[in-house]
């Protein structure tokens, strides 16, 4: 996971780079994005991964999915990762470069995870006190998980806030085991 989440990164850095330098970041990431979600479609994806078919045979079958809909620039990637058998890549380089661009314009993406669902006022207290926490603008996603029991658990880009319920039980239980109470 770890090989195909840096070589994600390295084709996104590149296709980021291209497009940065084209001024293309906007019609790259909505493509992108699209083609990934196309060509993501369950039956679609097992066949253009499958080496039994003929290259050919699945660049064109790309062609005709996607090819009248995206420029040449994110045609060519594609093509280069279907080439390298790691069309299964797509999804990721196309979330990697969306979070470049949101690097580019100070976006922070985090992650609200709540035993509840979080209601209008909360999400609005939680993403102010994250963007002051960040000093930019933070797109927060939230999702429900009832295990936690209460509290939140926040993702903020590489860093994660545990103020669960269950990570307070969790912490309590190992300063307990390790006798630093």
């Amino acid at each position: 996971m770890a090989r195909s989440s840096s070589s994600a990164r390295r084709y996104a850095d590149a296709a980021f780079a291209i497009a940065l330098r084209d001024g293309t970041i906007e019609p790259w990431r909505r493509e992108s994005a699209a083609t990934a979600a196309t060509l993501g479609e369950e039956r679609l994806a097992r066949v253009l991964a499958n080496p039994a078919v003929p290259l050919a045979s699945r660049a064109e079958l790309v062609g005709v999915a996607v090819g009248a809909s995206i420029s040449r620039p994110v045609l060519n990637l594609v093509l280069l990762l279907l080439r390298r058998g790691r069309i299964d890549l797509l999804p990721r380089v196309a979330r990697e470069f969306a979070r470049l661009d949101d690097l580019r314009n100070g976006v922070v993406n985090a992650t609200a995870t709540s035993a509840a669902p979080l209601d209008p006022d909360e999400v609005r207290a939680l993403t102010a006190r994250l963007q002051r926490l960040t000093g930019g603008r933070v797109e927060l996603t939230t999702n429900v998980d009832p295990s936690l029991l209460g509290g939140v658990v926040v993702r903020l880009g590489d860093r994660l806030i545990d103020g669960s319920v269950r990570g307070r039980l969790e912490r309590l239980r190992s300063r307990l085991a390790s006798g630093a109470l």
